[in-house]
């Protein structure tokens, strides 16, 4: 923030009555609007690509121009942080978040303008809440996506990492609970890292498709209200803004109308969330007792696993991860829910899939980040059981089937003195 005295700090209110009307109507339960910065950011970056584009088609004059980009360079640079109050999801498709920071550009532009800048005439003209908070949902999107991507990719390197460290350590292999044949760690972790890795591109593939965003389409899809070309001309300043390849919407009534891009979205974090919690809860097995369960392997002992059982530990990261999943899987049929809901030209229930978009990324984040760095990276193929049940696993008796048929075998292996009593 600049030291000019006459400047307004971010301690004076520069929000005005809307932004009060919204506060009041929607109590904030989660999330506030200012508690998700990257959409405040991304939403300073749709005004200031617009006002550019006004002053070129002389809608704007180059003096309130001027303190609407200044303006939204501040918001982006950090300040003002505390002047957006409005809860995350609220009613109207998000015209309590538009109007929130239209004002707040409004106050701080007329300060620096020397002249009054009016939210609706000058900083939100050609504009729409319809057409800005869905541009600027997408930015944010695109952004926060980043973090749970690169978590997941830590995660499929962790695997990576122990299946070369363990590639040689035979243990038994399960089907239906039940002992199969041998395979190696390497094996087994491999199959984990391929797992991760598939689940990582899916969710970075979906979210690409946000590049095409809406600016333009005003209230409908029409562009009513807009210059000749205002949607295209935004899109070009917000790439370069964003370093993004961001482009105008092929069809802004689609665009408005149907939401259905975010459902992928969800579903491809709700596979990478069941990805994770599957490989979690099999690391749970084969960790368990370490006397009375599988015991082939063991994970770190990251805190005492019981109140009353002296020593006693438990897998609670592979536990973590797994309950992480299961909230995922919930925002997920949030988001599914919302999108239903669009009617006509309009889906105005942008602000809970925002909302639970950003919890799926935050608690997949969570979920690679801790199950790599306090489990993974830690395990062991050490367990008191490993070599012991590697006695009971079938490979002699699929190759005997393969080379004399499977009636033999199965004879064969049910009169073996050591067979303990196995139906086959």
């Amino acid at each position: 923030m600049t030291a000019d005295v006459d400047a307004t700090t971010s301690r004076d209110q520069l929000y005005g009555p809307q932004t009060e009307l919204g506060v009041k109507n929607f109590p904030v339960r989660g999330r506030a609007f200012g508690d998700l910065m990257p959409f405040v950011h991304n939403y300073a970056r749709v005004k200031l690509a617009a006002a550019r584009v006004n002053y070129a088609s002389g809608v704007l004059d180059e003096a309130r121009c001027d303190a609407i980009v200044a303006a939204c360079r501040e918001i982006i640079a950090g300040e003002h942080a505390d002047q957006f109050p409005t809860p995350l999801v609220h009613g109207g498709g998000g015209t309590t978040a538009n109007m929130n920071i239209n004002e707040v550009l409004a106050a701080r532009a007329s300060t620096i303008a020397g002249v009054t800048v009016h939210p609706n005439d000058h900083v939100n003209a050609s504009q729409s809440t319809n057409d800005t908070y869905p541009t600027a949902m997408a930015l944010t999107i695109l952004e926060l996506v980043e973090a749970p991507v690169a978590a997941l990719r830590e995660l499929s390197v962790a695997f990576e990492r122990k299946a070369a460290e363990f590639d040689q350590t035979p243990h038994l292999g399960r089907t239906c609970l039940q002992d199969a044949v041998a395979l190696t760690a390497g094996d087994t972790h491999r199959g984990h890292a391929a797992a991760i890795s598939r689940v990582t591109a899916g969710l970075a593939n979906a979210a690409a498709g946000l590049s095409a965003v809406p600016i333009g389409a005003t209230a409908v899809g029409t562009g009513i209200g807009a210059p000749e070309g205002f949607g295209e001309r935004c899109a070009e300043v917000l790439a370069t803004l964003t370093g993004r390849p961001v482009t105008s919407a092929e069809n802004r009534y689609d665009s408005l109308a149907h939401l259905d891009p975010y459902s992928e979205i969800a579903a491809a974090g709700t596979r990478a969330a069941i990805g994770m919690a599957k490989i979690a809860a099999d690391l749970r097995i084969l960790s368990s007792g370490p006397h009375g369960g599988f015991g082939d392997l063991t994970i770190p002992a990251v805190q005492a696993g019981s109140s009353i059982m002296p020593a006693k530990v438990n897998p609670v990261i592979p536990e973590y991860v797994m309950q992480l999943s299961y909230r995922v899987r919930g925002q997920s049929h949030t988001v599914d829910c919302a999108v239903a809901a669009g009617e006509l030209e309009l889906n105005v229930m942008e602000p809970v899939i925002l909302d639970a978009l950003t919890t799926i990324f935050d608690d997949i984040t969570a979920a690679a980040v801790t199950f790599a760095r306090r489990c993974v990276n830690g395990v062991e193929w050490n367990g008191v059981h490993r070599e012991r049940n590697l006695t009971g696993a079938l490979d002699q008796w699929v190759e005997l089937s393969a080379s004399e048929g499977y009636e033999t075998a199965t004879g064969r292996l049910r009169g073996d003195s050591g067979n303990r009593e196995r139906t086959v």
